[in-house]
Order: C-alpha cells, then sequence, then structure tokens
C-alpha cells in the first residue's frame, strides 16, 4: 500500500461484505453497518450491482463472508472461556467492535496510521459511535514494532487474548509473517489464540483455477498490494507446530464450503486456495 493512502484490499473486502448483505441469501454473515461503513458512493455502487465485488467475484465474496463469521463465532467461544481482550490486526473497516454489546470485552484495532485515519473519516460520516471499549492501535511497521504499538495503546501482554489477522499475509514477505506470529507465541499470554488466512500456490495444471488466481492478483497488483507470499499448508503447519502453536486447525475451501454453503440454492461457493487457520498457545 502507498504509505500515506488507506489499504486498497481493506477496503475491497469491506466492499465485499457489503455486498453480501443485498445479494445473498440465506446470509452467512450479518453486518448492519456493513453498507454504512464503506462510504456513500461504493454503497451507490454496491447497491447498483456494478463493479467486480459484486456479480463477477461471488467466490472471493464466499470466503471474505466466511472468514468473517468463522472468527466472529470462535470469539464468542473464546470469550465464554474468560478471554477478554479482542486484537484485530489490520482492522481495516471491520465493524464488530460498532454492533456487539460485549462491553467487557476491550477491542483492539490495530492498523496502518493512514488506514486508521480513513476508518475514523468513515465512521464519523455514517454516524457511527465509537464505544469505550474500543482502542485504536496505529502502527507503523516501518517505524515501530507491534509490541510497541500495543503496549503504547493499554494491552494487557498478561492476560490471554484473542487475535484476528484476516486478508493480510499474502501481501507480507514470508520472514514478516512468520516473525509476527512468533512474536505472538512468544509475548501473548497462554491461553490465547489466533485464526489468520493465508493462500496457497495455484496448481497451475488447473485452469480455470490459474485464470482466477491470475485475474486477483493481477487486480491486487494494480492496487498497490501485490501479492507476496504464499505458502504450502502441510510447510506452514509445521511452522507453525515448530513456533509453539496447538490445537490447529487449518480450513480448506471444501471445509469451508461444507460449514457453511453446503445447502444453498444460489450456488454461492468458495472458490480458489484460501486457508483459514485457527490456532492456540
Amino acid at each position: 500500500m502507498e504509505l500515506s493512502q488507506p489499504s486498497r484490499t481493506a477496503q475491497g473486502a469491506a466492499v465485499h461484505r457489503a455486498a453480501h448483505q443485498l445479494l445473498d441469501r440465506p446470509i452467512v454473515f450479518e453486518d448492519p453497518l456493513a453498507l454504512a461503513i464503506i462510504g456513500k458512493d461504493a454503497e451507490s455502487e454496491v447497491r447498483a450491482g456494478t463493479g467486480w465485488h459484486g456479480f463477477a467475484a461471488p467466490g472471493l465474496r464466499a470466503f471474505i463472508v466466511a472468514r468473517a463469521r468463522y472468527t466472529e463465532d470462535a470469539l464468542a467461544e473464546a470469550a465464554t472461556r474468560g478471554i477478554t481482550q479482542y486484537v484485530l490486526l489490520g482492522a481495516g473497516l471491520d465493524t464488530y467492535a460498532y454492533r456487539t454489546n460485549r462491553n467487557r470485552l476491550r477491542v483492539f484495532e490495530v492498523d496502518h496510521p493512514a488506514t486508521q485515519a480513513w476508518k475514523r473519516e468513515r465512521l464519523t460520516e455514517a454516524g457511527i459511535i465509537i464505544p469505550p471499549n474500543v482502542t485504536f492501535a496505529p502502527v507503523d511497521f516501518e517505524r515501530e514494532s507491534l509490541e510497541t504499538g500495543l503496549a503504547r495503546a493499554g494491552f494487557d501482554f498478561a492476560a490471554p487474548a484473542f487475535v484476528a489477522w484476516l486478508g493480510v499475509t499474502p501481501y507480507l514477505a514470508r520472514e514478516t509473517v512468520i516473525a509476527t506470529l512468533g512474536f505472538l507465541v512468544r509475548s501473548l499470554a497462554r491461553g490465547s489464540e489466533i485464526v489468520f488466512d493465508y493462500a496457497e500456490p495455484v496448481d497451475r495444471r488447473d485452469p480455470v483455477a490459474r485464470a482466477r488466481f491470475e485475474a486477483l492478483a493481477a487486480r491486487v497488483a494494480n492496487a498497490g498490494e501485490p501479492f507476496r507470499c504464499l505458502f504450502n499448508g502441510a510447510e506452514l503447519n509445521d511452522v507453525l507446530r515448530a513456533l509453539g502453536f496447538v490445537q490447529l486447525r487449518d480450513l480448506d475451501a471444501p471445509a469451508l464450503n461444507a460449514i457453511y454453503y453446503a445447502a444453498r440454492s444460489d450456488g454461492l461457493r468458495i472458490g480458489g486456495h484460501g486457508h483459514l487457520i485457527h490456532a492456540r498457545w
């Protein structure tokens, strides 16, 4: 992303969540603020059914919706076990904290300063009130560490937390992804957990999958945020275990389709090479 500009892919993910509210039935992930948070121009496009985020990209929309639903369901379960801190790494236009009543859950929204300032503008324009349990943690990773940003925001490293890291790892260097995961397992209290997604290399023998991937890669590259990191699933799971993660659950497209899209009549299904990992330490 351009350092002075908000993330284009964060905006794209938010538009997909908004499009889901209008285009798909039944709704897998209900977000009553999804349309308001994206801004009036983007909302008009979604309502008009224009743009590739709508009718032209149902497989990607299905993945973005499923990962959001899984994450919030897992967070709800974690809260029943006593977790009281929620960290959104790369929060983008996520609306969780503004549409739930979990006031005892401290929410730390971590993002690049430009993206976070843009989000706060969207919240103001939409008339969405920022609840007192939300703490914004702007972190410019070119100049400071995640640890510094969380400490400045008042995060309690002695208490377990739930971490969501969605739609970010493909745009980072491989060593950055592994270093961040290593920091989390070393620095956050035992009993913490994470949900994050990653992308596998496409099967080049499958022309449909290859064309789909290349089209998506071209779009994000044109937005200034090219794919930089793809993981082989078995290799990544070995890395996670070596770092100290336990109770790994790696959900690929077929697994997520079986959970969220098996009985649909509209044909909405995840197509592609995205995975969702849920792990604890």
